[in-house]
């Protein structure tokens, strides 16, 4: 088979920061989102098996279909809507609006109107995009000397020698070298990491009008605004060309089906993805798709063994994985700013894209990814010469 041609440890360890990455900046909102609709200990446990196989498949299935990288991801901002938005709504009302919202992503992604739209948006605009979204990872990699400089710093010099000296695997000797430094410096947690596997936990949906109009609506909207939107724009951004309708369909339909066991909202990863699709997954861009496989596999463990997988990242320091993952992205960035600024005549509305998407701004629970786009877009569309 091609795929085992092209396997690359470079990939499976990209698939697993991704992974890494992924799980420790988010997994605390997602937990925080299940207890908010009145879920359990058991419950939460499900949730997690939901989102792990959830992602896992729609990593995987694609990647091999098309022989690029597709990383998907949970909804991050869909999970906090639902800290604030659901509350006193209970589990079985917001899992009958898990699967309306789900079933409005699967009608979004196949009926083609959500590529058609996103076709429109210009790659220099994308790239703007892609690096405002990037760029705060890149600037933890020094900010994360301030509490761990030692660690940090150490793997930073790794890394420039790996990048002189070994390019292809710089990341990995990076990794290790940053793993080995905090076993020394007692900053892995290992105690807490058991082998245990998780259990789906069935919840009959319930329709009700409020649960409708304050959470399916909502997350709907979150998760094709905050994360479809941004995951396209990255695999466009990382010059990757891929069927966009059937994918986002494709998330829809496994979150339709995973919806009664946690699955809330599966979508496009837009971060988590850069790390796929960069120079460090691998030099050949048509073998980065195998770092997305991995990505899934290291998704499915998550979803089968939850607990232990979850225990098991976070034993890692948080320093640690804010350098990995600044590290593993500077090329990503890099391009990305080259591609926004390359074009003069698209120059300035890409550089807007840019400062608003790193900004930060959230603007009616809607993040600056998408206000970025919006801002880029107004800009060109203002600036664009006439033709007379």
């Amino acid at each position: 088979m091609s795929f085992f041609k092209d396997l690359s440890v470079s990939a499976v360890v990209a698939g697993f920061v991704t992974v890494l990455v992924g799980f420790t900046s988010s997994a605390v909102i997602v937990f925080q989102a299940a207890h908010a609709v009145g879920a359990g200990t058991q419950e939460v446990a499900s949730w997690m098996w939901a989102l792990g196989i959830g992602m896992g498949l729609t990593c995987i299935l694609p990647s091999l279909r098309y022989k690029v990288p597709v990383v998907t991801a949970w909804s991050t901002p869909g999970a906090a809507m639902l800290i604030t938005g659901a509350a006193g709504v209970s589990l079985a009302d917001a899992t009958g609006a898990f699967l309306v919202s789900a079933a409005l992503i699967t009608v979004a992604g196949y009926s083609g109107w959500f590529e058609r739209m996103i076709n429109r948006i210009p790659v220099s605009v994308a790239s703007g995009m892609l690096a405002g979204v990037l760029l705060r990872f890149g600037m933890d990699v020094f900010g994360a000397m301030k509490t761990q400089f030692a660690l940090a710093f150490a793997m930073f010099l790794v890394y420039l020698v790996g990048r002189r000296l070994y390019a292809r695997y710089a990341v990995i000797v990076t990794l290790a070298v940053g793993i080995a430094i905090a076993a020394v410096q007692g900053l892995l947690h290992l105690n807490d990491v058991h082998l245990e596997l998780a259990r789906p936990v069935f919840t009959m949906p319930h329709l009700s009008l409020a649960a409708l109009i304050g959470v399916a609506l909502p997350l709907f909207v979150v998760t094709m605004a905050s994360q479809n939107v941004p995951g396209v724009a990255v695999i466009r951004a990382s010059g990757f060309q891929v069927p966009i309708s059937p994918i986002v369909g494709l998330t829809g339909v496994a979150n339709l089906v995973l919806a009664p066991f946690g699955g809330y909202a599966l979508n496009l990863a837009a971060i988590t993805a850069a790390i796929c699709m960069g120079r460090e997954a691998h030099p050949e861009p048509e073998r980065r798709y195998v770092a997305a496989v991995a990505a899934g596999t290291f998704y499915l463990l998550i979803g089968l063994f939850g607990a232990t997988v979850g225990a098991l990242f976070a034993a890692f320091p948080k320093e640690l994985v804010l350098v990995i993952a600044g590290l593993a992205l500077f090329g990503t960035i890099g391009n990305g700013l080259a591609a926004a600024l390359g074009n003069e005549k698209e120059r300035e509305p890409a550089l807007i894209t840019f400062l608003v998407t790193a900004s930060g701004v959230t603007l009616f629970g809607v993040g600056s990814a998408f206000w970025g786009l919006v801002a880029g877009v107004l800009a060109l569309l203002v600036l664009r010469p006439t033709s007379k």
